[in-house]
């Protein structure tokens, strides 16, 4: 079962999951309840077929790196094929699901997503540019999308702001991951930002997409359209990531990159549980 969850990327397949749920709670002028399933299925099914056709897309790579040497490929414990069977099927399966289960707008967006993160992002930028995570942050951000689109055509300022946060949230949170991992990617000859710039310039970027995602989480808030609770929540999550960015600034190390790191996943986590718990736009 392990090394179905590692091909699959199940932790992040949950993450976007949630991110998708999220955005169509808040769409939603009330309760639809009978949208979710569907909804969720599909973002499930096509993220982890996503993050299967990644490990295919990246299996040479990941043999040189020590951080992924273990994944289910270079290990040989998948064979390659058998991922790209598994990653094409499952996203046929979500693109279904979605199209008749819910509508086909989240299709579209399902579509727009898995096509940037696999095509754009890990089979032409990702070994081509530093800039390769920038562009592949509008993956994550296309969940947002479908959320909003699974309530209706018409997309409202709720699933494009957190379409926004995903965006802005997605480098900051790998740039710290290859700054932890800097020796890893320049062996295996990718442009990472730390291996073109170093660690203490991409610090610097990590920063300043930091205050641009706080600044995003806040804007409900400085409409006037946001609960206490949640205008509080983001401000507490954001001072949090932004103390630990700064002090990732102050000493670009492996330990304050990972602590960094991990930051990003507590920030967007209880970012999102506040967004569901709290915001009404």
């Amino acid at each position: 079962m392990g090394v179905w969850i590692a091909l699959f990327k199940l932790r992040i397949a949950l993450l976007i999951t949630f991110s998708g749920v999220a955005a169509a709670i808040l769409t939603a002028a009330q309760w639809q309840a009978h949208v979710l399933p569907g909804l969720a299925l599909a973002l499930m099914l096509a993220s982890a077929g996503a993050g299967a056709l990644n490990h295919a897309l990246d299996a040479d790579i990941d043999r040189r790196m020590s951080r992924t040497a273990r994944r289910p490929i270079p290990s040989g414990r998948v064979r390659r094929r058998t991922a790209i069977a598994a990653g094409v099927g499952l996203v046929l399966v979500a693109l279904a699901v979605a199209a008749l289960g819910v509508n086909r707008w989240v299709a579209l967006y399902l579509f727009g997503g898995v096509f940037v993160y696999v095509v754009v992002y890990t089979a032409w930028l990702k070994r081509r540019t530093a800039a390769n995570i920038v562009v592949g942050g509008l993956a994550g951000s296309f969940a947002a999308l479908a959320g909003g689109a699974s309530v209706g055509p018409d997309l409202g300022l709720p699933p494009i702001l957190l379409a926004a946060v995903l965006f802005f949230w997605t480098p900051p949170h790998f740039w710290a991951l290859a700054i932890a991992c800097e020796e890893d990617y320049r062996q295996a000859g990718i442009p990472m930002l730390p291996v073109v710039r170093g660690p203490k310039r991409t610090a610097g970027w990590i920063l300043a997409h930091t205050m641009a995602l706080v600044a995003v989480s806040l804007v409900p808030a400085l409409l006037g359209r946001a609960a206490p609770a949640y205008a509080t929540a983001a401000a507490a999550l954001g001072a949090y990531y932004l103390w630990r960015n700064w002090q990732l600034f102050r000493r670009p190390t492996r330990l304050s990159a990972r602590r960094s790191f991990r930051a990003s996943l507590v920030y967007l986590t209880l970012l999102l549980a506040a967004v569901v718990a709290n915001l009404r736009l």
